[in-house]
């Protein structure tokens, strides 16, 4: 995708008339970032959000420890960082790469005089961060209450909604990512994709997974 497709097909800006487009994109920064390139820290200042043309990002927290502790990972055409937008505090948490990465930035001060132009943006932002408070708070209660295997079968199931709903799908980042997303270690997590692939659960072939049991699934 491009800078203008990006903008016009994005959830945010969804039944704004071209001239308004235009005005974001005439702010909008695009930007690169190798795999493995931090994007923001932890406690920068929050001085704009992001939108990924291409590639993945993954939000992340670091203990005092060094242990990781993955948040969201965002792909094509999702927003990040857009917190900072509304209260112009620094960033929460870290943003890195994944892969080869473009994103468009867009600045907050620009932004935010297009948003009191236009407040049909904000009402967007405001679902959107809806979305993701939901998205958040079942990952909180899934790291809180449930065991490793009820979190994996858990996300192999939102992983294949997110993917269409078919039977088999794709896992976008490595395991050791993945074992970080779920709270727990690589080592854990293969014995458990080990156990319910003896069970019948499932069927891991590399990153695809096929779903062989969801009724199984869902009763983790």
């Amino acid at each position: 995708m491009n800078k203008h497709t990006t903008i016009a097909s994005n959830r945010l800006f969804q039944g704004l008339p071209d001239h308004e487009l235009s005005e974001i994109e005439k702010i909008a920064v695009e930007k690169k970032y190798g795999r493995g390139e931090s994007i923001f820290f932890e406690g920068d200042e929050g001085n704009g959000f992001y939108i990924v043309i291409e590639g993945r990002v993954k939000i992340f927290k670091m203990s005092m420890q060094g242990k990781e502790q993955i948040l969201h990972i965002f792909g094509e055409g999702e927003p990040f960082g857009e917190v900072p937008v509304f209260h112009g505090q620094p960033f929460p948490a870290t943003a890195e790469a994944l892969v080869a990465t473009r994103v468009l930035f867009l600045p907050r001060r620009d932004f935010v005089k297009i948003v009191t132009q236009c407040p049909s943006i904000a009402l967007n932002m405001l679902a959107m961060l809806s979305m993701r408070l939901r998205r958040f708070t079942t990952q909180i209660e899934s790291l809180s209450l449930k065991e490793v295997p009820a979190r994996l079968a858990s996300y192999l199931l939102y992983l294949s909604e997110e993917q269409g709903g078919g039977d088999s799908v794709e896992l976008e980042i490595s395991k050791g990512q993945l074992a970080s997303l779920l709270g727990t270690i690589p080592e854990t997590l293969s014995r458990i994709f080990a156990k319910m692939s003896e069970e019948g659960l499932i069927d891991v072939q590399g990153r695809t997974i096929r779903l062989l049991d969801r009724p199984g699934l869902e009763e983790r």
